[in-house]
């Protein structure tokens, strides 16, 4: 009697496998919502990836003021490594996912409107929290805490060798 796994592999088997890849390219959209998180996204981004887009920072001001008879919504612009500044919403929508990447302890304030693009697109935002040298767990969890509410996926990546396993097996 044959293994499942020699079976698997016989001639009369291989006629029920698909003959094409499994997966489409990705377009992954990764956001630094800080200084030190933005030097690990440039350090990942010198790698070779397939559909990825680094940014290392976001800003944001709102259209018009209260009361001026303009719209009073929020506009977001990213900013890329190279320094060219494109529209948030636009760029999420463009996207199969986001990931952000915070420093533990670090202001992580910005993932509300970044949550806000996504919800709008349907699009799912991935959270990687990055303990700096000396970073205390409480600083570790409180950041966790604050980006939980706004991810499907949390995770607590050490270091770049762990962004870059991450987003490798994310397929960004």
């Amino acid at each position: 009697m044959l293994s499942e796994s020699a079976r698997m592999s016989s001639a009369q088997e291989a006629a029920y496998r698909i003959q094409y890849p499994n997966s489409k390219q990705r377009a992954a959209k990764i956001i630094a919502l800080d200084k030190t998180s933005a030097r690990i996204v440039d350090e990942v981004s010198r790698l070779p990836w397939h559909g990825a887009a680094f940014f290392a920072s976001l800003s944001f001001a709102p259209k018009g003021s209260p009361g001026d008879g303009k719209d009073e919504s929020l506009q977001a612009w990213l900013s890329d490594l190279a320094g060219r500044t494109m529209e948030l919403v636009a760029e999420v929508e463009a996207s199969d996912f986001v990931v952000v990447l915070t420093a533990a302890g670090e202001d992580a304030r910005a993932i509300s409107i970044i949550a806000d693009a996504c919800k709008l697109h349907n699009k799912s935002l991935v959270g990687l929290v990055v303990p700096r040298e000396g970073a205390s767990d409480d600083a570790v969890n409180a950041s966790l805490n604050y980006l939980r509410p706004f991810t499907r996926m949390l995770v607590v990546a050490n270091g770049v060798d762990y962004v870059e396993a991450m987003l490798r097996a994310l397929r960004a």
